[in-house]
């Protein structure tokens, strides 16, 4: 029993780095790289800078999934985020998840 136990929390630990691995994939897969990256800024803020900001916002999910199917200007400067409608809800949710994530 000990034996699965150990096992059952192995997985669950390769699984909760698996799914930010899978996130950095993702946002790969999506183009948001094209823009963004994890500690810098490039045409876009830094997905650790976004994470700060958002960090004491409880809705910070939501918004920033809203914001990455539809986009937005004014809250990191002029230049505009582009929609994303390839990004389905549950994408758009994963992704932010992920950013908030990011130390």
């Amino acid at each position: 029993m000990k034996a699965i136990r150990t096992l059952s929390l192995a997985v669950a630990l390769g699984l909760a780095s698996g799914a930010a691995m899978a996130s950095a994939d993702l946002a790969k897969a999506k183009n948001c790289m094209a823009c963004h990256a994890e500690a810098k800024k490039l045409i876009g803020p830094a997905y650790k800078d976004v994470a700060a900001k958002y960090a004491n916002d409880k809705d910070a999910v939501a918004k920033l999934s809203e914001k990455i199917r539809k986009g937005g200007v004014g809250v990191w400067g002029q230049i505009p985020m582009p929609a994303n409608p390839q990004v389905s809800e549950a994408e758009a949710e994963t992704l932010a998840k992920w950013v908030m994530s990011i130390k």
